[in-house]
């Protein structure tokens, strides 16, 4: 398996970035194909001596799109940007899938120009995979589409179904629509629209899922449009920093506080570990003629082989095909 790698994107590009794809080659045996600045890169590749036995290839790309550069604008003016050109990778075949933690509007405007929409979808969704009481909890869109109609959330919820099932291992994972009461007339029109669509959908659709049950595990996949989708990511990040942040207060504050703290270490430790984006790696861009995953800005190198590591086994899997096969037209012209 071959993942090219934006490796100018993100905030310490591209060290992290040079070594995640050293952790992902050693870890996981994927090939790793470098898109960016060949000087830096390789300086960073020097450091590393067992770097050169690695599958590790450096591919030119002589600009870069900057956090607050204008996503698709910047994509077609700058052709040559790392991201543009790992996606081309991908689309000529070169690289089984593409990891960026580079600028997340560019991100997906590259993946969305370069490699197009799969047939019978509408919009690509960012699927966030989101740590719960019971494990995962695959929530899309997170951001990637603000106003969606009923029709968007149905195609999200089979996307993230076929994620949910081959990549994170869920069998016959739970669907649920995200919304502000279990009763099926509760929400907004999009939210009375989707309910009748997802019922009927064949889909292991289990109804309504409320914002506070989320995080219990309610559902396998949760669907709603980007706009909620992103507010809830940002809220669940905060909410996480916060509460980390109070009990590191609580805990060095006194005596029996440090000593609280010194028994719980470990407990902590796993949780903190658990609910760490670090962990998943990044969030795929589904709907889109290609493996894309895209990272967190701020990704350090466990994030970024961990993020190559689920490029790989969506690929591995053949995601894209499968969701071509859900949702491509049928004769009659009808998505299945």
């Amino acid at each position: 398996m071959k993942i090219a790698l934006d490796a100018m994107g993100g905030d310490f590009a591209p060290r992290e970035e040079v070594r995640g794809a050293i952790a992902a080659c050693q870890d996981l045996g994927v090939e790793v194909i470098l898109v960016g600045d060949p000087t830096p890169i390789e300086a960073e590749l020097s450091a590393c001596p067992m770097a050169r036995s690695l599958p590790l290839t450096v591919v030119a790309a002589s600009e870069r799109i900057g956090m607050g550069e204008h996503p698709a604008a910047a994509v077609k003016k700058k052709r040559q940007a790392s991201v543009v050109v790992a996606n081309e990778l991908v689309r000529n075949g070169q690289a089984d899938g593409v990891v960026s933690a580079g600028n997340t509007g560019a991100a997906m405007a590259a993946s969305l120009l370069r490699l197009g929409r799969l047939p019978g979808i509408d919009r690509p969704a960012i699927a966030i995979p989101m740590p719960t009481a019971t494990g995962v909890t695959v929530l899309l869109d997170a951001g990637a589409n603000a106003d969606c109609t009923a029709e968007n959330l149905l195609q999200f919820a089979f996307m993230g179904a076929i994620y949910a099932e081959r990549v994170l291992g869920l069998s016959h994972p739970r669907v649920g629509l995200l919304n502000i009461g279990e009763e099926e007339t509760k929400g907004n029109a999009l939210a009375q629209a989707a309910y009748p669509l997802l019922a009927s959908s064949g889909l292991n659709f289990i109804g309504n899922v409320e914002g506070r049950d989320l995080h219990r595990g309610a559902a396998d996949v949760v669907v709603c449009d980007g706009f909620v989708g992103n507010v809830v990511l940002k809220v669940s990040e905060g909410l996480a920093t916060v509460l980390f942040a109070q009990v590191k207060e609580a805990a060095t504050a006194s005596f029996k506080g440090r000593l609280g703290g010194l028994l719980l270490r470990p407990s902590l430790y796993a949780l903190r570990k658990r609910l760490d984006y670090a962990e998943y790696g990044g969030a795929p861009l589904l709907g889109v003629n290609g493996v894309s995953i895209i990272a967190h800005g701020r990704s350090n190198a466990r994030a970024i082989r961990n993020a190559i590591g689920a490029a790989a086994k969506a690929a591995g899997e053949g995601i894209v095909e499968m969701i071509r096969q859900a949702l491509s037209p049928s004769p009659g012209g009808e998505n299945r």
